[in-house]
């Protein structure tokens, strides 16, 4: 595969940045995805959801109140929340700098805290919202904002945690999985950083310290004595020598590699806390470093970036995402929904045989213009929700040349390797004497691209 295409995966969910990647060359695509803005307009199925503290109060004890009236809310809540999914991933889908999308993503699977515990969709937005302005940002500063934010409060039972009887779960997962990893604190840790975290409640402009429950003695955390809160605990956390490696083997893992070497673990991970913890100059080094390197293949491509890299392949344009976060769903990639707190494992847990086949039905269906059947969106959908039956599925390449010119070309798009025994299959589907402007070419190189597409060649980057 050309590298170009390779980054432009690792960098989005297609391929279709790879032209400004060679043109611009990998640092100023970088610098030109920084300069990219989130927008902050508030999608407009949102407007009505409630807001404040009083507004959702209200709405709970009414769904409580009349049983009837209740099944009908959630109903509506759960369509909400799929026009939620749909609005993200078209925005991943649109954008001309996706890697802001991406790296918001990547805290969406880090900082983990899901719709069926929040059950909310405008926190997950206004949850949503964080990552994405700050995707560049600082990531000490990114963790002080979660734990100040609503979702990942009521996530993780901090609503529970209270001078009169602690909850650690928040304490917990702060070190083991959002910081440090384990092996690098001890319980008396997260049992004292209850205390630093006692109080902090759900508000309108997020999560605050209420008073009655909060903890203002003193506490012992990592050796340093004091009456702590969230942000000086954080500050404490990111002095610890081994803060930077949890977060620099994820973001290997989630751009590169699957099992990055350890070796590169402590490379970027000395450099992250060289450089106070910003991830603009990290990701800086760390693409333009690994760029020349001979990667391709490394990393297993997540339900997501398969969706959208085939879509982009074969040009259709106006799918109803609510039918691409079903597929996804399926795929094991729930979308604000991850299975636990440690959020999706990806790797090799992406390509079991029984999600392999699902991917080669999806490509047979899209490689033949159909798409999914309204009836799955019934459930998550409205009634007068876009729906394209089908598509007129057309695939970019160069008319000219011979067979192997064609095949070639395809490969250098789509797959990793261009392994030598698969040539013989390819030149079987497009043959030696096939004309490239011939009436029924377009319809052989589709066949071809199908092919393909069902390799395992193409299911990694």
């Amino acid at each position: 595969m050309d590298k170009n295409v390779v980054w432009s995966l690792r960098l989005g969910f297609s391929g279709r940045q790879a032209t400004a990647i060679r043109k611009l060359g990998a640092e100023r695509f970088l610098e030109q995805s920084f300069k990219q803005k989130p927008g902050s307009s508030l999608p407009h199925f949102l407007e009505d959801e409630p807001k404040t503290i009083e507004e959702i109060k209200a709405k709970r004890q009414l769904m409580h109140k009349d049983r009837q009236l209740g099944r009908e809310m959630r109903q509506e809540d759960s369509k909400i929340f799929f026009a939620l999914k749909a609005w993200w991933i078209a925005k991943m889908e649109e954008d001309e700098y996706p890697l802001r999308e991406k790296m918001a993503l990547f805290w969406h699977n880090h900082f983990v805290a899901t719709r069926d515990k929040v059950k909310n969709n405008y926190w997950l937005y206004e949850y949503n919202r964080l990552f994405r302005e700050n995707a560049f940002g600082n990531f000490k500063d990114i963790t002080k904002k979660v734990l100040r934010s609503n979702a990942m409060v009521v996530y993780l039972d901090n609503t529970k945690n209270t001078a009169k009887g602690f909850n650690e779960n928040l304490s917990r997962e702060l070190l083991e999985l959002f910081t440090l990893g384990e092996g690098n604190y001890t319980e008396q840790d997260i049992k004292e950083g209850a205390k630093g975290l006692a109080g902090l409640t759900p508000a309108d402009n997020g999560a605050v310290y209420v008073t009655r429950n909060e903890f203002n003695g003193t506490f012992e955390y990592f050796g340093e004595r004091g009456t702590f809160k969230s942000d000086e605990m954080v500050d404490i956390i990111f002095r610890q020598p081994n803060a930077p490696y949890h977060i620099t083997r994820k973001l290997l893992q989630w751009f590169i590699y699957d099992n990055p070497p350890e070796a590169l673990v402590k490379k970027y991970g000395d450099y992250l806390r060289k450089e106070n913890y910003e991830i603009k100059p990290f990701l800086k080094k760390l693409v333009t470093e690994e760029f020349n390197k001979p990667t391709e293949g490394s990393k297993i491509k997540d339900p997501l970036t398969y969706m959208l890299h085939l879509l982009d392949e074969l040009n259709i344009k106006g799918q109803n995402h609510k039918l691409t976060a079903l597929f996804i769903r399926q795929q094991g990639m729930d979308l604000f929904n991850q299975p636990n707190v440690k959020g999706w494992k990806g790797g090799s847990y992406w390509l079991t045989a029984q999600l392999y086949v699902q991917r080669n039905r999806v490509a047979d269906m899209f490689c033949n213009g159909r798409n999914f059947s309204r009836n799955m969106l019934r459930s998550v959908g409205d009634k007068d929700d876009e729906h394209s039956e089908g598509f007129a599925v057309k695939l970019n390449w160069q008319h000219s040349g011979t067979n192997k010119d064609v095949i070639n070309a395809l490969q250098q798009r789509v797959l990793t390797f261009a392994d030598g025994s698969l040539q013989p299959n390819f030149e079987e589907m497009l043959v030696y004497d096939f004309k490239p402007q011939s009436p029924g070419a377009d319809n052989a190189v589709i066949r071809l691209f199908n092919y393909m597409v069902k390799t395992p060649e193409f299911q990694i980057i």
